[in-house]
């Protein structure tokens, strides 16, 4: 994929550090990780991935045209009245979206439930991904989401931009915010590094804290 795919898409400027931060771990999930294609997409046995990050989305959209799943040219159109590509993601518009998404601190909670459903439905080999903000830690639904992921524990990957948003601060950083899981700490713009933190399989469920710059520093 190259640069120019994402530079293509307007629209929504305010949230472009929201997309700009997540641009390498979603593409090497879609590149090297995920057991998704167009052709697979509706298939029940396929991996979830879940922008909970959602009013940044403009990464998403860039590696989706990319990977296939929607035509190229809807990126010219991201955010107009008649576009599919709104500044939330929309599954019911977007082919290959998991869930809609961008009130903060509601995707961790529906990735835990997409992992309990897969697994009550025997898919005991479908993973479930899901990509936050660092600032959505601060939404209390997130610690009950991380808690009940420990204590069944869920096949569930996590994965936290960490570039120093978030209002709160917690000892310990991130890490101290999820007891009971596996962490790897990674460089989020290292695509190695991702791959390799991506791959963990503990049977707990595994949070990766991918740091990247804040374009403000």
């Amino acid at each position: 994929m190259t640069v120019s795919t994402l530079r293509r898409l307007t629209g929504d400027e305010k949230h472009a550090p929201s997309a700009h931060s997540t641009l390498d771990v979603i593409r090497v999930l879609y590149e090297r990780v995920l057991r998704i294609t167009p052709e697979t997409a509706d298939e029940p046995d396929r991996d979830r991935f879940l922008l909970s990050k959602g009013h940044g989305p403009a990464a998403y959209y860039a590696v989706l045209a990319d990977r296939g799943f929607i035509p190229e040219d809807w990126l010219d159109r991201m955010g107009q009245w008649n576009s599919p590509l709104g500044t939330h993601p929309d599954r019911v518009l977007i082919p290959g979206v998991e869930a809609g998404t961008g009130s903060l601190g509601h995707g961790l909670g529906l990735a835990v439930g997409v992992a309990l459903g897969l697994r009550a439905q025997g898919y005991l080999q479908t993973r479930t991904f899901v990509l936050l903000g660092d600032a959505e830690l601060d939404e209390g639904s997130n610690h009950e989401a991380i808690a009940y992921a420990a204590a069944l524990p869920l096949p569930l990957t996590a994965i936290v931009i960490d570039n120093r948003s978030a209002t709160h601060g917690w000892p310990g950083g991130i890490p101290a915010r999820f007891p009971g899981w596996t962490v790897s700490l990674v460089d989020g713009h290292d695509h190695d590094e991702i791959e390799r933190g991506l791959l963990v399989r503990t049977g707990k469920p595994h949070l990766i804290v991918a740091a990247v710059e804040p374009k403000w520093s």
